[in-house]
């Protein structure tokens, strides 16, 4: 097992960030992410393609995913985070997330009960918005600091 012997000074690239097996861990986060959110479409897809079920009505979540991060992103361009007391944006902008998340699984069981989908296409939709939703809070857990690489400079 030669290969797996990685010393310390080969895993601190020239910017000194950690790096193994020649990615950095922020890069290898990045790829996971990825990976979950493929997941997590795939789910959704599969609650409205497949043959049994053949209704295209949980798209709708798609309008949740894009509007969940909006009052975050906006909150934390408008507020100062030195601030160590909660402030009222930050307050205001988690409380509408949370409308927004707790919306996206909602909606599902609604079409379910007025029997616009089937109750198996529900259960796959709420299955991607638990990955979907997952993958949007690790994003933000990973690349939601303020240092030298993080979603801000997109």
């Amino acid at each position: 097992m030669k290969w797996l012997a990685v010393s310390e000074e080969s895993r601190r690239d020239l910017d000194g960030h950690t790096r193994f097996a020649g990615v950095c861990i922020r890069e290898r986060a990045l790829i996971s992410l990825s990976f979950g959110g493929a997941i997590g479409l795939m789910f959704l897809m599969l609650g409205c393609a497949l043959p049994i079920y053949n209704k295209y009505w949980p798209l709708f979540v798609l309008f949740f995913y894009i509007l969940s991060p909006i009052p975050y992103c906006i909150a934390r361009r408008l507020v100062d985070d030195t601030d160590a007391m909660s402030n009222a944006c930050k307050e205001l902008a988690i409380f509408l997330t949370t409308g927004i998340v707790v919306s996206a699984f909602g909606l599902p069981i609604v079409f379910a009960r007025a029997h616009l989908i089937e109750w198996g296409a529900c259960a796959l939709v709420l299955t991607g918005n638990t990955v979907i939703f997952a993958t949007i809070l690790g994003f933000f857990l990973v690349f939601g600091s303020n240092d030298d690489f993080s979603w801000q400079q997109w």
